[in-house]
């Protein structure tokens, strides 16, 4: 059995610790000092990272809808043949990870961002996909942030006037997480920020206190400032020993952030960040590591240790099946394209990837090794020493070596073309 192993056997609480998932909108790893970054100012996460297992290569989508259909499925979007943007496969409502930990014994909640229907049209979604209760904004339905339209529950909430979306959130997940202390839960936080406001209201959405939007770097301190408090909620609970905490973000920074709105149109500001020396513009859209390789911690009190770092690849289908392994669930029935990294949380034997894969739609996809990246075009690059992506490799001008990377991603790439 691995449940005693992994928890103990001293109580309902060490037998199945709660999750806080934390899914951030738009941020890429040079928004962070500990992958190198120094344009931003961000102590809660910081503190986080220091008591957190840092991975270094986590590949999720260079845009948010297929991430967030890859993460809840531990399947490619490919396999539901492409769905369309801003909607979930009817075929994979039940197979979520929030109905994994239902099956477990677990109440679930999620708050923030859904992406996923029109709320207006659907608002039980969420119940379908195995959340016991949420509170969402409405997704091109109305603000977000400031003076925020938010579902919750089925019902549109009237008491939000003046208030900020991502501290109702915030809030309504820490009461969550203190209703149901006394047994295991999943709440997941798949951020607003720090993504634009949506530009297609009219009147546009309400500026904040500045007079204006909120830029980059006003965002991030929100949502850093956020994370903090949803980190101090957990511990204010009594229940960091036994909370696994994870962040992640769903895509690479935008590389055009909206600041204000005159004359009928979005004004939008370039967004460059340093890392490493380096100035480095946003990557979201861009199937570049920039736009798809993205920031994870995983604090895990007595499993993972502070400072820690993981090189092993990781792809963003591969949280389902580490959930299934932590739950002790048997995976499911059907094909999955995600491999559990349990193991790596545990300390027990792991079974580490060779590749990974990352699509934004149609022919835009690429799958990776830990050191080469191929794209469909045939372009490949050589990751050790071209880390912006600035020197495609042709088949006409491969070496030995490369000759032989080609060969295994194009392999791979053969299977996944049979399969779209």
């Amino acid at each position: 059995m691995v449940i005693p192993l992994l928890f103990g056997s001293c109580g309902r609480q060490a037998e199945k610790p709660n999750i806080l998932l934390i899914l951030a909108d738009d941020v890429g790893r040079e928004m962070f000092s500990s992958y190198g970054g120094t344009s931003y100012h961000t102590p809660n996460m910081d503190d986080l990272a220091s008591k957190s297992m840092r991975f270094e290569h986590v590949y999720a989508a260079p845009v948010c809808h297929p991430a967030r259909i890859t993460l809840m499925t531990g399947r490619y979007p490919f396999r539901f043949g492409d769905p369309a943007w801003g909607s979930f496969p009817k075929q994979a409502e039940g197979q979520t990870f929030a109905h994994a930990f239902k099956k477990a014994g677990y109440t679930t909640a999620v708050a923030g961002k859904w992406q996923l229907c029109m709320m207006k049209d659907e608002p039980d979604h969420p119940h379908r996909l195995g959340f016991d209760e949420y509170c969402l904004f409405g997704w091109h339905e109305g603000p977000r942030y400031h003076d925020p339209l938010i579902w919750q529950n089925g019902e549109i909430r009237q008491d939000v006037a003046g208030r900020y979306g991502p501290d109702v959130y915030s809030d309504f997940l820490i009461d969550f997480m203190d209703s149901n202390r006394d047994r295991p839960f999943l709440a997941y936080y798949p951020m607003a920020l720090i993504h634009d406001v949506s530009d297609d209201f009219e009147p546009p959405p309400p500026y904040g206190p500045a007079g204006r939007y909120e830029n980059v770097k006003e965002m991030l301190l929100e949502m850093d400032r956020i994370i903090g408090k949803m980190v101090q909620a957990v511990e204010d609970l009594g229940l960091t020993s036994n909370t696994l905490v994870i962040f992640t973000t769903d895509n690479g920074t935008n590389h055009r952030s909206i600041i204000r709105h005159e004359d009928g149109e979005f004004i939008r500001e370039l967004v460059c960040s340093t890392i490493d020396g380096v100035e480095v513009p946003g990557g979201k859209t861009q199937i570049t590591d920039w736009g798809i390789r993205v920031p994870t911690f995983i604090r895990w009190p007595g499993k993972t240790d502070g400072g820690a770092v993981c090189e092993e690849l990781i792809d963003f289908s591969d949280f389902l099946p580490t959930f299934h392994d932590l739950l002790d669930l048997p995976l499911p029935s059907y094909e999955i394209d995600g491999q559990s990294f349990a193991g790596i949380l545990t300390g027990e034997e792991h079974d580490p990837r060779d590749w990974v894969y990352s699509e934004k739609a149609g022919m835009e996809y690429m799958v990776r090794s830990k050191d080469w990246k191929l794209l469909p075009d045939g372009k490949l690059f050589d990751m050790r020493s071209d880390i912006h992506e600035k020197n495609p490799i042709m088949p006409a001008e491969d070496t030995p070596v490369s000759a032989a990377a080609r060969t295994t991603l194009d392999s791979i790439m053969t299977v996944l073309r049979g399969i779209r």
